[in-house]
């Protein structure tokens, strides 16, 4: 798994930061409420994955962690899976 600073992608706008994801990825992992809403993922091979936490600290997320792992695992390119 890596994130966005980590690889160097920090900075760079949304429509860039789909694309490369696009590319490289086949699932993307947010916390941006509006992110996918505003990328078209019909003709995308990428599926985005929503969380909805009270922040990004790891205490809030790691509890979300195996329901994300399962969805992962049968997820359908083109589709937004929201996780709370």
């Amino acid at each position: 798994m890596d994130s966005v600073p980590r690889i160097g992608w920090a900075g760079i706008t949304n429509g860039e930061l789909m694309a490369r994801a696009n590319s490289e990825f086949d699932v993307l992992i947010t916390m941006d409420v509006g992110f996918a809403e505003r990328h078209d993922l019909a003709d995308r091979r990428i599926a985005v994955i929503l969380l909805r936490a009270r922040s990004n600290r790891l205490a809030d997320t790691r509890p979300l962690m195996p329901n994300v792992m399962s969805k992962v695992e049968n997820i359908q390119s083109g589709t937004v899976t929201v996780i709370s």
